[in-house]
């Protein structure tokens, strides 16, 4: 199964960077794995909800014009469902089943996912509610995509 992480955003911090090359690393014996940036839109300093609305929007039409048609999407998103590692690796196995062969996961920018992003999304999951800054969540995603490859290879990873 490829597995696509589209993201609003530049990482920056190096220690995150790493992170991530490490986990694309281990990741690498499932699958594809392919890690999207798009620009985030900056927002004023004093800013209307139209002002976020739009600035969402522009991000979200960045995204769907990567998503390739064939993708299944899962939208992260504070609304969703908080499967667990369990969960996740359940429904990814679900979706192998099916036939997918492609899932995306998105992640917006610190003001969220646009409209249309979520609708192209046919699963929502959340982390829990509490906040994270959105270059950690990426890191955080992709250990739990690889706990969840692990869990479903059979292999002990997860405690």
């Amino acid at each position: 199964m490829r597995i696509t992480i589209i993201a609003a955003g530049k990482i920056r911090d190096k220690w995150i960077n790493e992170g991530i090359a490490e986990y694309s690393k281990r990741l690498k014996r499932f699958g594809k794995l392919e890690i999207i940036e798009i620009a985030d839109e900056k927002v004023p300093e004093k800013y209307s909800g139209k002002e976020i609305l739009q600035a969402v929007g522009r991000e979200g039409k960045k995204m769907l014009a990567r998503w390739p048609s064939d993708a299944w999407g899962i939208a992260m998103d504070l609304r969703g469902d908080t499967p667990g590692s369990e969960g996740l690796a359940d429904l990814l196995s679900r979706r192998a089943v099916a036939g997918t062969h492609h899932v995306i996961f998105a992640i917006g920018g610190s003001n969220g996912l646009s409209e249309e992003v979520l609708a192209r999304c046919r699963k929502k999951i959340s982390f829990g509610p509490n906040t994270f800054p959105h270059q950690l969540f990426r890191l955080m995603l992709l250990e739990q995509i690889y706990r969840a490859r692990k869990i479903m290879a059979g292999e002990t990873y997860h405690k």
